[in-house]
């Protein structure tokens, strides 16, 4: 039998968020469910629900603060007057965050969510994650509109990101012996030379 709740309704969240957390950086999401979570803080299962909607709620919830992690290890990035390095940089900081985080990055990808059904604050975090690419990229595209600058930073961010994913399923010897960092390096300096590229045809045919 359960035993009597002891914890206050937020210090409850937080301690199913902490659980949580903690068999998903241990298991992935496959090892998650709501038993598990209660078994570790000696709850009954249906406590889960009276904190949180669903299970996919309290998913919701981590890959929210996973987000801003992410966020805020791409903010601390600092600008160069080279666009160049300050891309690079923050597609390095990217792979980074991702080897040491291994499990809570796959969440993002792992977790199917129906679109109608996300609410509107994980869009706008995900927008805020393209807001950090795009800055980045700023440099190399002077005059370029805000809509070619979004593009552009969605179309490296998914060559980062499909790197980053054979890395982190340990597959990124079936395509290149070489490591993550120096497909990224690659990557970056040959994406940001065909933008400078661009930009300038652009300028000279008027």
């Amino acid at each position: 039998m359960a035993r009597k709740p002891a914890h206050a309704p937020g210090e409850l969240r937080e301690l199913i968020l902490r659980e949580a957390t903690l068999l998903i950086e241990e298991r992935g999401l496959s090892g998650l469910s709501a038993r598990e979570i209660a078994k570790r803080i000696s709850y009954s299962p249906g406590t889960i629900y009276n904190a949180f909607q669903n299970l996919d709620d309290v998913i919701l919830t981590i890959e929210a603060r996973v987000l801003d992690q992410l966020d805020e290890r791409l903010r601390q990035v600092s600008a160069s007057h080279d666009g160049q390095s300050f891309a690079l940089n923050m597609a390095l900081a990217y792979l980074r965050f991702t080897q040491e985080n291994k499990n809570l990055w796959n969440l993002l990808f792992e977790h199917y969510l129906d679109a109608s059904k996300a609410p509107a604050w994980y869009q706008e975090k995900l927008d805020g994650l393209m807001a950090n690419i795009e800055r980045a990229l700023v440099p190399s595209m002077p005059g370029a509109s805000q809509d070619d600058i979004q593009r552009a930073a969605r179309v490296l961010w998914a060559g980062v990101h499909g790197i980053t994913s054979l890395a982190s399923a340990d597959k990124l010897a079936n395509v290149s012996n070489d490591a993550a960092q120096i497909l990224i390096r690659d990557l970056v300096a040959t994406y940001e030379a065909g933008l400078q590229s661009r930009e300038n045809l652009l300028a000279k045919v008027g």
